[in-house]
């Protein structure tokens, strides 16, 4: 089933029906058996119409996210791991991505406030001061407040390889500014964890023509996703829950950046397709 958050409350779409729900995106997501929840919620409520809900969605669509944090893991596949190394050959940073990869602890860090989030059709931002950047696909996660994966979502990691391969201690410019993660369409709540062989697709098309194409598969991660939101929960509460993207096999070629107007589709079947253009933050005039 996946939940849809728009701006009058939330759309349920469960066995082919659409049920729109007055209840409060934190408190209904933070639950310890949330689809056997949701399943309850639906049996108690009307359906409406697809295209109402169709409408809704396509209208009133808010990123599916409330009073939850974003964070993100690094080198979690070998083609990150590779990129990492390729982009830091000259600051001699080089192999602490090779470390990190082969290490126990895997790399964590803070990616962003609910309030910098975009959603499906919104703009994602690039840096004026960077000379290299790059949207990364990733399965993310949604981790209950007891630590326990209750659903999924698709994530953009919106980063700056020029900025992170010139000092490893810059990786919170590289990765943290308005807008620099993007989340949705919707949360995908299944009865089961997603199986390993699901694909992430992502296509960039610039002018209105394809720039980039590729896919991968979560089963080329090197960690398991258990294992990641176990590592985050250690030493921090979260009373909201949180998101976790969960690392990228997508890395486009060396030679290619990100321009303005660009427009990144990003694919996981079958919670569906986050599409964002992209631009630069609006500069504040004096």
């Amino acid at each position: 089933m996946k939940l849809y958050k728009v701006r009058h409350g939330v759309i349920l779409q469960h066995q082919e029906a659409n049920y729109l729900l007055d209840h409060g995106w934190n408190g209904l997501i933070n639950h310890d058996d949330l689809h056997q929840h949701l399943v309850g919620i639906a049996a108690g409520h009307t359906p409406i119409t697809g295209n109402e809900a169709a409408a809704l969605i396509e209208e009133d669509l808010l990123p599916p996210i409330g009073m939850q944090e974003v964070w993100a893991a690094g080198v979690t596949y070998l083609r990150s791991r590779e990129a990492r190394m390729e982009e830091s050959a000259n600051s001699g940073a080089a192999d602490l991505y090779d470390r990190v990869y082969e290490a126990e602890r895997p790399e964590l860090f803070f990616k962003s406030l609910p309030h910098r989030v975009a959603g499906h059709n919104q703009h994602v931002h690039i840096r004026r001061d960077s000379t290299w950047s790059v949207p990364e696909p990733e399965m993310t996660l949604f981790i209950n407040c007891k630590g326990h994966i209750r659903g999924y979502t698709i994530g953009n990691d919106m980063s700056s390889r020029s900025i992170e391969g010139e000092n490893a201690l810059y990786l919170p410019q590289a990765k943290i500014f308005e807008r620099s993660a993007a989340i949705g369409p919707c949360l995908y709540v299944p009865e089961e964890p997603v199986a390993i062989e699901t694909p992430i697709r992502m296509t960039i098309h610039r002018d209105g023509a394809e720039a980039y194409r590729d896919e991968t598969s979560i089963s080329r991660m090197k960690r398991s996703f258990t294992e990641l939101a176990d590592y985050l929960y250690r030493e921090c509460d979260f009373d909201h829950g949180c998101f976790l993207m969960t690392g990228t096999c997508l890395v486009p070629p060396n030679d290619f950046t990100l321009q303005e107007g660009d427009v990144v589709s990003i694919t996981i079947d079958p919670i569906g397709t986050l599409v964002n253009t992209v631009s630069y933050k609006p500069e504040i005039k004096p």
